[in-house]
């Protein structure tokens, strides 16, 4: 009996101890309860963070976008100062050099009278006038070259080789420019609108209604075709005229102009028509007030065909600021009574006329018909 209870003691103890290994066995398998808690957090945090950073999308591209633009504010200086330096140290030296040889050719001439004739003289080379023999005979402010400046300031271009001498001038500078600036942007909307129809609008509607392509397409090449034939027209040809006109520029100076000038950036370190024995000055400058209004007309058409253009629509709507659903409510709402009084007025119209056109009839008499009818 000692013998069968000691082998039923032992398989018991070893049954047990197969099931405390099947035990470790299934909990080393199957995770944990704690850990698959923290995993589901993290992915509910996850979460949450997505729908944050798509909640307030537009916020994030518009941070994004002013730090890109800082970014690319630094670029350019960088660029510009480690280009333009070098040569603004070399200027600077050899502008030292001539003033001390000068001096030295010079000597009953001393740096002091030396330096106010020059501070003179840059200070009215400043307002467009030079002492040079060469271009004693170009005025700054006869008809042709006042409508120049005319333009230049309207346009807001502003080259600044020219600017008013007087308080007056100056006074009536500002006065004009209050007025006309908003006047050219209106005029300047007016005319881009009309062109816009007849350049842009029907040769797209026109080619994906009758061949069947697809609008978007056909916007794009139109949009790219547009571009070439803009810039042929308006940068590379002008550029090979001017650098026939103009004496002292090369074909890059002359392509620089034209872009400086029809981007309205107008740094005026390169202006036409103010060389020495100009011919035709007159016709010359009210040529160039003309294409620089043409320009600017077509520079513009071309940047609204491509801001219409359904890819660069989605870019744009990335950082503006969504509209909430209240107030889009609010502007159906509005302009569904807007529209309902407008036919309502209409149609009360045409009774308000029948009214005033037929007799007078006096509110007793419409109050009782049943004893007009009874007499």
């Amino acid at each position: 009996m000692e013998g069968v209870s000691s082998k039923r003691w032992e398989t018991g103890v070893g049954g047990n101890g197969g099931l405390d290994r099947q035990r470790t066995a299934t909990q080393s398998v199957t995770p944990r309860p704690q850990s698959a808690r923290v995993w589901l957090q993290n992915l509910g945090g996850s979460r949450r963070c997505l729908r944050l950073v798509e909640r307030h999308r537009s916020a994030w591209c518009f941070g994004f976008l002013v730090l890109g633009y800082l970014l690319y504010l630094v670029f350019g200086a960088v660029v510009f100062s480690s280009v333009e330096l070098p040569y603004e140290d070399l200027l600077r030296q050899e502008l030292r050099k001539l003033k001390r040889r000068f001096l030295e050719e010079h000597e009953c001439l001393s740096e002091q009278q030396l330096e106010q004739f020059l501070g003179r003289v840059l200070e009215a080379s400043n307002y467009g006038v030079s002492v040079l023999s060469n271009a004693s005979g170009n005025w700054n402010w006869d008809f042709t070259s006042a409508l120049f400046f005319a333009s230049t300031v309207l346009s807001t271009t502003g080259y600044g080789h020219t600017v008013p001498l007087s308080d007056g001038g100056k006074a009536f500078c500002i006065i004009y420019s209050v007025i006309g600036i908003p006047f050219t942007l209106l005029f300047l909307t007016a005319v881009v609108q009309r062109v816009t129809i007849h350049v842009t609008r029907r040769p797209v509607l026109y080619f994906h209604v009758r061949w069947g392509f697809s609008k978007q397409v056909v916007a794009i090449v139109h949009a790219v075709l547009l571009g070439f034939v803009t810039v042929s027209c308006f940068f590379f040809i002008p550029a090979a005229v001017f650098s026939i006109l103009e004496d002292d520029w090369n074909f890059l100076e002359s392509f620089y102009f034209c872009f400086i000038s029809l981007s309205t950036i107008g740094l005026g370190d390169y202006v036409p028509g103010e060389g020495y024995n100009q011919k035709f000055r007159e016709l010359y400058k009210i040529g160039i007030t003309c294409y620089l209004l043409l320009g600017l007309i077509a520079m513009l058409v071309v940047l609204e065909t491509f801001c219409e253009l359904h890819e660069l629509k989605k870019f744009r709507k990335m950082f503006y600021v969504k509209k909430d659903k209240d107030e889009d409510r609010v502007h159906i709402i509005e302009h569904d009574q807007l529209s309902f009084s407008s036919i309502a007025d209409q149609a009360a119209g045409p009774k308000e006329d029948r009214k005033q056109n037929e007799p007078f009839v006096g509110p007793q008499s419409s109050a009782h018909p049943d004893d007009s009818a009874g007499n």
